[in-house]
């Protein structure tokens, strides 16, 4: 098995509103979108994918988000943007654009701090 892993960046606010403290007040935070792709075999050019593939569709996904409030996003109206749902959001939306027979995405991390991330897979 292969994996490739692909890192992008992007801003914006939101709000947890049922979390007690600061963060059910409106903030913000610079993302830091980690996105694994994984296959069992190599192309004929040595590559399991491009990584300019992934990360062109990686920021078609993110550039959706950023510098917007995410709690106004259509994504967001059923459930909260925290980096739990913010990684699921991107990685859903990946999966339905990388159409590849032998990659998938397996994996999508989101970190909102240095030190605290949340990451989203299916079993």
């Amino acid at each position: 098995m292969y994996e490739v892993t692909i890192i992008d960046h992007f801003a914006a606010a939101h709000q947890l509103r049922w979390i007690k403290g600061g963060c059910e007040n409106l903030h913000g935070h610079n993302w830091k979108v980690e996105v694994t792709a994984a296959g069992k075999g190599l192309g004929r050019d040595g590559l399991l994918v491009d990584f300019r593939e992934v990360k062109r569709e990686t920021k078609a996904v993110i550039d959706g988000l950023d510098h917007k409030f995410l709690n106004d996003l259509k994504a967001f109206e059923s459930m909260e943007p925290s980096s739990e749902n913010i990684a699921r959001y991107i990685f859903d939306s990946l999966s339905e654009r990388l159409h590849m027979d032998n990659v998938q995405i397996v994996r999508v991390t989101t970190w909102e701090s240095d030190s605290a991330c949340a990451t989203y897979w299916r079993d």
